[in-house]
């Protein structure tokens, strides 16, 4: 038996043993009391609830499906990947500000943030995905070797999903590294818009997993992960169903009645009677669709009903929060406002959002824009980064002109009387201004060119003092001699 169906037999072991215990599976309460039936495991309703699998994500045309009909799926998905890559980054190392303009347009012209963010967005839909590093005249079976890029290589990123690769699972990754484990190559399937039944070396990719899951399902799933819809499949369900059924009340909103006296005989009868009736029910719709008229026999009884819709908003709101949950979103960024309206004026949700945006670029999107970088910039700058390079995504939460006002010149106002009082010198003050640039946006022009000539200058003479030169007389002139007291 080849490597391959073994590791296809372990798959199905996995899938078989997962499903004998979702048939299998009950918990127990903490607290339980047979006597009133009280808690899990004692015959009582709660006693049959259990935790089941979805395998949702198995399903590429359900979740196409989900993806394409349900705005409030697509927002799920594209939120989060969207914020992650809309921003980009700013470079904080030592380098010349047209190098930086070179590498931040190369960026630009390669629309290197929109593929990131595709390759976020359908690893987060498919549960994975990969983004492949286009460099011109390398095989891309072969390893990366940053040092083999020339000048002008690097075309861009081919993003591929998991549906249109197929890792090598007999083929893994042997050296100690966060890649240890990891499929060592991925095979292009014949339907892909390019590089069709071409393997690429996983060096060459930038791989993203939806919702990382533990060594046995992930093997159950061929190495990837879970889409973010798996999750939140029962509450998207019960949202949808909640609005959809109120939807459905609006119909019944107006309901109206009529009485005909004896009304079961002339339907028993039939005949001319019957007849009569339903001209006359006829006649009632007509009028009432075009003058609001009623006509009816003096007997009869004609009502309206209205129906309350009250309580119901608290219910879809409640039911949205679930969602929001599920997805680890705020209203105002998932659904477009807050529970209490557009102008709560409530930002707390939003930073802790974003907060966790910021979390997510650093540990899943930091290590591929770093080699992203170094390739970008042997493409167009022809050499590597220099010693100490460093970046920054760019923070979504992005202060106010005013503000950015007021913290620039507390900033500037502390700097400056640093220096006056020689707490530090030149060169260190305009190092603190231009840091503070990343906030503010000021003094973002001193360059270092401009810090080297402060280093060079000479430094500032001793301060004189003062309280000698008050103390002296201020006409000294020549000591005089003593007087004997005759004359000569």
């Amino acid at each position: 038996m080849s490597k391959r169906h073994q590791i296809n037999a372990r798959a199905a072991k996995v899938n078989q043993q997962t499903d004998v215990a979702r048939k299998s599976f009950m918990t127990g309460d903490s607290f339980q009391n047979f006597t009133a039936r009280v808690g899990l495991g004692t015959q009582n309703q709660h006693s049959d609830s259990s935790y089941g699998f979805n395998f949702v994500s198995r399903n590429r045309i359900q979740m196409e499906a989900v993806y394409r009909s349900s705005w409030l799926a697509g927002r799920a998905v594209d939120c989060r990947a969207k914020d992650m890559t809309r921003e980009g980054i700013e470079f904080n190392s030592i380098m010349p500000p047209e190098e930086k303009d070179k590498l931040s347009r190369a960026f630009e012209r390669l629309q290197i943030w929109k593929s990131l963010g595709d390759n976020e967005k359908w690893s987060r839909l498919y549960g994975g995905s990969i983004a492949v590093m286009l460099i011109d005249g390398q095989r891309p079976e072969t390893p990366l070797r940053l040092d083999t890029i020339g000048p002008g290589q690097f075309k861009g990123l081919l993003v591929l999903d998991r549906w249109l690769v197929q890792p090598s699972l007999e083929n893994l990754v042997t050296e100690y590294g966060p890649d240890m484990g990891k499929p060592k190559f991925y095979t292009v399937v014949a339907d892909a818009q390019a590089l069709i039944n071409q393997k690429i070396h996983y060096t060459r990719v930038i791989r993203r997993e939806g919702i990382e899951l533990p060594y046995w399902q992930r093997i159950a799933e061929n190495g990837w992960g879970q889409s973010v819809l798996e999750r939140l499949w029962d509450r998207l369900v019960a949202f949808d169903s909640v609005t959809s059924g109120t939807a459905q009340l609006v119909y019944k909103a107006h309901l109206r009645t009529y009485k005909v006296e004896k009304l079961r005989e002339l339907i028993a009868l039939g005949g001319k009677s019957l007849e009569a009736l339903l001209k006359n029910i006829d006649m009632i719709r007509q009028f009432q669709s075009n003058e609001g008229l009623t006509l009816m026999d003096a007997s009869d009884t004609f009502e309206t009903h209205q129906y309350s819709f009250s309580g119901l908003s608290d219910v879809i709101d409640k039911f949205g929060e679930q969602v929001c949950g599920a997805v680890e979103t705020p209203d105002i960024i998932l659904f477009g406002q807050s529970p209490g309206g557009i102008s709560n004026g409530d930002d707390t949700s939003v930073r802790i959002y974003y907060d966790s945006v910021k979390s997510d670029q650093d540990s899943n999107l930091r290590p591929g824009v770093t080699t992203l970088c170094d390739v970008i910039s042997r493409s167009e700058l022809g050499k590597p980064l220099p010693e100490g390079f460093a970046f920054d995504f760019v923070p979504l939460w992005q202060l106010s002109d005013t503000e950015k006002a007021e913290i620039s010149s507390k900033d500037t106002t502390s700097v400056v009387e640093a220096f006056d009082a020689q707490i530090i010198d030149r060169p260190t003050a305009l190092k603190e201004l231009r840091q503070s640039s990343n906030t503010t946006g000021m003094w973002s022009n001193i360059t270092d060119e401009d810090i080297k000539k402060a280093e060079a200058e000479p430094p500032p003479p001793p301060p004189l003092d003062i309280k000698g030169l008050t103390d002296a007389p201020e006409n000294p002139g020549p000591e005089a001699k003593p007087q004997s007291g005759k004359d000569e």
